[in-house]
């Protein structure tokens, strides 16, 4: 005797951030990140973690664009990495607490073996050149510029820089 009712439910998920890509690129000793998502709901924003020891770090939070049906661009840069791989993800966190994890990104990050200083270009040059050079250990470096007297015109570096490439 006891009647039985049945009800059909139909949930709606609202997917709060839809992310459409994220990538990791080196640039030198740095690791630029970016993503883009199609639309955001109550997103507050990111949280950049990088794997370090096996475990997840956050190293940066990036604001999000709160509600929107339009496609948002984002970059981080992580800056003056060591060479190796690094491995990343984003925390998407929503106003009210919630949160889901991106899939990881990996990406290397490569040192010179030696020291290079190359030539400067375009040569012959007014008023700016460009000169490539490479460190494999973290040194001083000092370049400066002579005219053809060979006097002094500028010091262009005169400072510590970390091992890599620079311009």
């Amino acid at each position: 005797g006891t009647p039985v009712h049945r009800r059909a439910v139909t949930l709606d998920v609202i997917v709060p951030v839809e992310l459409a890509s994220f990538s990791a690129l080196s640039d030198k000793n740095d690791v630029v990140l970016s993503w883009y998502t199609a639309t955001e709901t109550n997103n507050q924003g990111f949280e950049i973690q990088r794997k370090t020891d096996g475990e997840y770090q956050k190293i940066g939070f990036v604001q999000g664009k709160g509600t929107t049906t339009e496609i948002q661009n984002y970059v981080y840069r992580d800056e003056e990495l060591l060479s190796g791989s690094y491995t990343y993800r984003l925390k998407q966190m929503d106003f009210d607490g919630s949160f889901a994890y991106s899939d990881e990104v990996q990406v290397e990050i490569s040192q010179p073996d030696v020291f290079y200083l190359g030539q400067n270009y375009p040569n012959p040059f007014n008023p700016i050149t460009t000169i490539e050079y490479s460190l494999p250990e973290r040194s001083h470096v000092t370049i400066e510029v002579f005219n053809v007297l060979g006097q002094k015109v500028r010091t262009l570096v005169d400072h510590v820089e970390p091992a890599g490439l620079s311009l």
